[in-house]
């Protein structure tokens, strides 16, 4: 089902065509400068270069000490000295560009983990990593200009330039740690460009992720950075409407599993994300990417293999019986949550009330919950023919998760679950049909884009034909 990500040679020939400004997905002309554009493909190819050159493995040779990767990457770089003169931009900007991931950027990524490494373990790792140190820069800029609607500002331009000037040493050097600078880089490009080419920005990702061997549970600050990896693997998978699945298959995600059978690989991984209790917060949203991952990669499987005829290698088992073992996962997911991912409090719709309230007190239970109400309505939209009937229940429903997702988002309103919210909310959107909830939902893509600097209104637009309205009719009355 999945396209190996070992095709390096396929992978460097392919879209080599630039963007055109129409794809854009906000009015910024960031997207279309050429040496934007350049600076991508050089980093694919050197990413593609380095996965392709040595495919080392967790177990095998250790990683070299901090100093060496900071001597190959250039004079005046000492251990814990930033030489700030490797670009033209003053100190001062610099420092409040590190203020600003800090404060801001960390969070949105660290929204499924309470150990906070983006925030205080990655910045302590960039001071003897200056690939790195750029790269926090160029996307802490980038989000500063977006937010700003600086058209003409390119700070992070620069940044970014650097930090893929530096990454060669660290690639040579075969550091897993270079995983952090380019998982970084890639929520730049994702934050920059338009959304629908995502497979560009993480296919040098999945890449090394594949030749690295680093999954879902390597542990410490590379378990962090590959949850944010699949989180744009997820977002990029719905986004393709089931026309494409992830492009690092699942069973790189976790563990190599010896199963006997794909039940009881199922069974297995099932146990690693949630034990005998499920009480770990972080890995129960964490579980809620892969299922909701999984459903999309059902989706694709649907369109693949059941409407056009290819054969699925992957997974031989009838699709009925897919759809109903993922359907019963999904609903353990929800059964088995612990305390820190329920709701503090819930209303029902009435009265002037559109949406529930569903207030959550952990951050990864907002965007935990959602992605189950998210996979429940895809699984639904693809329910095959003869399954058995699903037991009388709001979760049969549709539009009962479609209200459930735009409530979340309403009632929490952290700005990293939000950009997690706009593929869910256009999801849900598509089923709501009055034009009360079609603003209401305009509304929070709306404050998205204005509160995160993170590209949302493009959705909207495409909610608006979906809606049938006349483009920017719904977007002109928020």
């Amino acid at each position: 089902m999945n396209e190996p990500v070992t095709s390096i040679g396929r992978l460097l020939v392919e879209d080599e065509a630039t963007l055109s400004p129409g794809t854009l997905s906000s009015s910024d002309e960031y997207a279309a400068n050429p040496r934007f554009l350049q600076l991508q493909e050089e980093l694919r190819y050197v990413l593609f270069t380095a996965a392709a050159s040595h495919a080392p493995s967790r177990a095998g040779g250790a990683s070299p000490r901090p100093t060496d990767v900071v001597e190959e990457a250039g004079p005046g770089l000492l251990r814990n000295s930033l030489d700030f003169a490797q670009v033209s931009i003053p100190k001062i900007r610099l420092i409040n560009y590190l203020k600003n991931w800090i404060i801001e950027c960390a969070p949105h990524l660290d929204k499924f983990d309470e150990e906070s490494h983006f925030g205080v373990h990655i910045p302590i790792l960039a001071q003897s990593s200056p690939a790195l140190f750029y790269a926090i820069l160029a996307f802490s800029a980038r989000q500063s200009e977006r937010k700003a609607c600086l058209e003409k500002s390119y700070d992070s331009l620069e940044l970014y330039q650097q930090s893929i000037r530096l990454l060669g040493p660290c690639l040579q050097a075969r550091d897993p740690d270079v995983l952090v600078t380019v998982c970084i880089l890639g929520c730049l490009e994702l934050m920059s460009v338009s959304p629908r080419d995502w497979r560009r920005h993480v296919e040098g990702c999945a890449a090394l992720f594949d030749a690295y061997n680093v999954h879902g549970f390597s542990g410490g600050h590379l378990q962090a950075v590959f949850w944010c990896y699949a989180r744009m693997e997820l977002c990029g998978a719905i986004i393709s409407d089931g026309t494409e699945s992830t492009i690092l298959p699942l069973h790189k995600w976790v563990p190599p599993q010896d199963a006997e059978s794909e039940e009881q690989r199922e069974e297995l991984i099932r146990e690693l994300f949630c034990g005998n209790d499920c009480s770990n917060p972080d890995l129960h949203a964490n579980w809620a990417v892969y299922l909701c991952a999984k459903a999309c990669n059902m989706a694709c499987r649907q369109s693949r293999f059941l409407e056009l005829g290819e054969l699925d290698q992957y997974d031989m088992r009838p699709f009925i019986h897919q759809w109903v073992r993922l359907w019963d996962e999904l609903q353990f997911w929800r059964e088995h949550r612990c305390p820190a991912m329920l709701p503090i409090r819930t209303t029902t719709t009435g009265g002037d009330r559109i949406f529930p309230d569903i207030l959550f007190a952990h951050w990864a239970a907002i965007s935990g919950n959602q992605l189950y109400h998210t996979a429940c309505i895809m699984m639904l939209q693809m329910k095959p023919t003869g399954t058995p009937p699903l037991p009388p229940s709001p979760h049969s429903s549709a539009v009962w998760h479609a209200r459930r997702i735009c409530g979340i988002s309403l009632t929490n309103p952290h700005s990293g679950n939000l950009i997690n919210a706009i593929q869910p909310l256009y999801i849900a959107g598509k089923l709501l049909s009055h034009r009360t909830e079609h603003i209401t939902v305009a509304r929070l893509f709306k404050k998205i884009e204005n509160s995160t600097g993170w590209g949302a209104l493009w959705r909207l637009r495409d909610l608006e034909r979906a809606w049938g309205y006349d483009q920017g009719e719904i977007l002109s009355t928020v």
